[in-house]
């Protein structure tokens, strides 16, 4: 290990290869903190049902986490998406109260349940639940 010490800054350097964070985890913590102080998590756990209610250890807010940061990350694919996440993956998971990311075989198999889940929430019924809950009622008319 070398280190250059100035007062301001302290830079070391190592012989092995350590993993840099992704440049969209911080986007990440900033949109889910922001979707968990408005209540949006909460609402979303609540509302969205999968036909099968649990997963084994997993339940919806697992595949939303990983809907949510594979949405934001930009990663062209599901895979590239966890090969980039795996060794930030218990912070990752621990935004969204979790201890586990739910393993990429479940997610991109054929019969995997996150492609599945996909599959059900673009079905019109889920997307107006999660529409219901981020968008206000329209103001009532008053009559003339």
């Amino acid at each position: 290990m070398n280190s250059i010490i100035d007062s301001a800054v302290i830079i070391q350097t190592f012989s092995h290869s350590v993993p840099s964070t992704p440049s969209w985890f911080g986007e990440v913590v900033l949109i889910i903190e922001h979707l968990r102080k408005q209540g949006v998590l909460t609402k979303l756990c609540e509302r969205i049902r999968f036909t099968r209610r649990r997963f084994g250890h997993y339940e919806v807010i697992d595949f939303l986490a990983v809907l949510f940061g594979y949405a934001i990350s930009g990663e062209r694919t599901l895979e590239a998406f966890y090969e980039r996440l795996q060794p930030f993956a218990i912070p990752f998971m621990a935004l969204f109260e979790r201890d586990r990311l739910p393993p990429l075989r479940h997610a991109s198999s054929r019969s995997g349940t996150l492609s599945n889940s996909y599959i059900a929430i673009s079905s019109s019924k889920p997307r107006c639940a999660i529409r219901g809950i981020h968008e206000p009622e329209p103001p009532k008319r008053r009559g003339k």
